[in-house]
């Protein structure tokens, strides 16, 4: 079902926010996190999130708009999340690009830029998962979900999938390292 795929790419995503904070947390001890790794996690959001996860999202949400108007106006005006979202992330894919060509810029003003996307994506993942995935599941109808899945984009995920790209290999590895990591110390 369509909800459980965009929770699977919630879970997914996470993994990355996880793994940019691991960064975030170097470069706040004035070590040199993996530049690469972050260019990598932000060419995902502005490619994967940006281009297919989003637009999928907001065709559900234009269904349950028309379904039940009073648990979309719970959920609210996603499309201007996702779009202050992306906005963020513009800002902080600047930031980073300031660091790496060596322009002036204070530490705090880049860790708080990637603080706000940090939290921001995980306020907004769990509003998503708390009451707009459950409302959707509710209200629409089968033939709405077969209407949705039919505008469903061919294109598979480029790092947590079968078909990862070549630019992102990098960072899966990253990300298996950490999490193995993260399992070795609760044992």
């Amino acid at each position: 079902m369509i909800v459980e795929l965009l929770s699977r790419e919630h879970r997914n995503i996470e993994r990355l926010l996880t793994v940019l904070e691991h960064e975030l947390d170097i470069f706040d001890r004035a070590d040199r996190p993996d530049y690469e790794v972050i260019r990598a996690i932000i060419a995902y959001f502005e490619v994967y999130t940006g281009m297919y996860h989003h637009p999928q999202e907001d065709r559900v949400f234009a269904k349950l708009k028309l379904r039940d108007p009073a648990a979309a106006a719970k959920v609210g005006d996603l499309a201007q999340e996702h779009k202050k979202g992306a906005e963020r992330l513009h800002r902080m894919a600047m930031a980073v690009d300031s660091v790496l060509a060596g322009r002036e810029v204070l530490r705090q003003n880049v860790d708080t830029i990637i603080r706000e996307f940090l939290e921001h994506e995980r306020r907004h993942i769990a509003m998503e998962d708390r009451d707009f995935f459950p409302a959707a599941a509710k209200a629409l109808q089968p033939h709405d979900w077969a209407e949705i899945a039919q505008a469903l984009s061919p294109h598979k995920d480029p790092l947590f999938s079968d078909a990862t790209e070549t630019r992102f290999e990098a960072l899966r590895a990253h990300i298996l390292q950490l999490e193995q990591e993260a399992e070795a110390e609760r044992h």
